[in-house]
């Protein structure tokens, strides 16, 4: 009876089996390209063709770039040396690449204050950029608006000082009189920055040579570096004011809202090159006989403005996403508009809206190009103009607006790949 139970009890291993690899079409190139390039019959037709035109397109353009000339002076040199052959005559680049950076009427002695203006925005970006660094870095990004000015535009180093200490005297009369009402605050911060900067421009005046670069003018701006400082501005501005008209065209009271709806249905109804004409020609006629106002000004707050509604929408399309039980959760925290609006409403508009707002952002860097129908010599000004104008160069299309594609495409693609990331960082949802 024991040796019947004992044989119908069920083998129990103690020990673990060795494990095994997994077989080799289930891992690595093999299973990847089964998985992503040959799935089904349509994917594999479709791959092959994509391997195909690439295979030409390589094919064709690989000698080009192969046999291209870097070291003569002019187009006819190029063609002299290829002797019918095919290449690109990338001499034009190592020519003039200082033109198709910093445009050809700053002084080349002073291209070292752009390339450092270049390199402090990557640092007083970080911080803004990325939340696990020290949040003491803003103070030097809150500065370098003022350095950025001193360093590419040069002048005594008491303007932006001044520029600075009226910002700093209004927020603190803003702070002041804020528990009274918000228009009364804003108002204490026009009147104290206002009354700084007057007195900053008299100071100024007096004392021309405190700490002085040698003053660059807008009109010898040009170059890539038009179109970057141009897309900074004006992307960092159009943010807080695209905010501030999504709020305001929500908002309960009529004026306010009014106002928000015309300025941002007029703006998106008006093609860009419109407010640039407008900015160069018209703009000048609204001002007092004799007032000089920077066309580089002029031009940012026409491009400002139309990022802006733009962006406007965006975020307000983020705060129309939300529940309405988050509304409902901030009033039952006892949270006022201004402290619901900053601490639970915008934040989360602000995440669904990435999307957008980086689409907005990447089409203005592309449409700052639009500047030089005006005139202005930027990355696409300077190639159309002085370069292909040129006896040198008369006839290079290919090399030069090669060089401007890549030049955009690795900003663009940049801003593309780090509001991915961003994304990805933000996503706190239970999924």
């Amino acid at each position: 009876m024991s040796d019947m139970h004992a044989h119908s009890v069920a083998y129990v291993r103690e020990t673990m089996l060795p494990e095994q690899e997994p077989p080799s079409s289930a891992v690595g190139v093999t299973a990847w390209m089964r998985e992503n390039l040959f799935r089904g019959w349509a994917n594999s037709l479709m791959t092959v063709v994509a391997i195909y035109v690439i295979y030409k397109i390589v094919a064709g353009s690989l000698p080009w770039f192969l046999g291209g000339i870097w070291s003569t002076s002019s187009l006819a040199e190029c063609r002299e040396i290829l002797q019918g052959a095919t290449g690109g005559c990338f001499s034009v680049l190592t020519e003039r690449w200082n033109q198709l950076l910093f445009g050809f009427q700053y002084p080349s002695e002073q291209y070292w204050r752009l390339i450092l203006a270049f390199v402090l925005l990557g640092l007083a970006a970080a911080p803004v950029l990325f939340r696990h660094l020290p949040r003491g870095l803003l103070v030097f990004t809150g500065l370098y608006p003022f350095i950025a000015f001193w360093l590419i535009w040069g002048g005594t180093i008491l303007a932006p000082l001044m520029a600075l200490a009226g910002f700093v005297l209004g927020y603190v009369a803003f702070k002041k009189v804020e528990h009274q009402s918000f228009a009364m605050g804003a108002l204490a911060f026009l009147i104290a920055a206002a009354l700084t900067w007057w007195i900053g421009g008299l100071v100024s005046g007096a004392a021309p040579g405190v700490l002085a670069l040698e003053p660059v003018p807008s009109r010898n701006m040009g170059g890539f570096m038009l179109n970057l400082i141009l897309g900074t501005v004006c992307v960092s501005l159009s943010l807080p004011i695209g905010i501030v008209l999504a709020l305001g065209r929500q908002s309960d009271m009529p004026i306010i809202k009014w106002i928000c709806v015309v300025f941002i249905e007029l703006i998106r109804g008006v093609p860009l090159i419109t407010l640039l004409f407008v900015a160069n020609v018209v703009l000048a006629y609204f001002l007092p006989p004799g007032t000089s106002f920077d066309l580089i000004i002029r031009v940012i707050i026409m491009i400002t403005a139309f990022s802006s509604a733009y962006i406007a929408e965006v975020i307000r399309g983020g705060l129309a996403a939300l529940p309405r039980g988050q509304y409902e959760a901030a009033d039952s925290l006892g949270l006022d508009y201004a402290q619901a609006t900053r601490l639970i409403i915008m934040p989360q508009a602000l995440k669904i809206s990435i999307p957008g707002i980086v689409n907005v952002a990447v089409g203005l860097f592309k449409d700052t190009t639009l500047v030089s129908v005006i005139s202005m010599f930027d990355l696409v000004g300077m190639i159309r103009g002085p370069i292909l104008a040129s006896t040198e160069w008369n006839g290079v299309y290919w090399e030069l607006w090669g060089f401007a594609v890549m030049l955009f495409f690795i900003v663009c693609y940049s801003i593309s790949q780090y509001s991915q990331w961003l994304e990805r960082q933000l996503q706190t949802d239970h999924r």
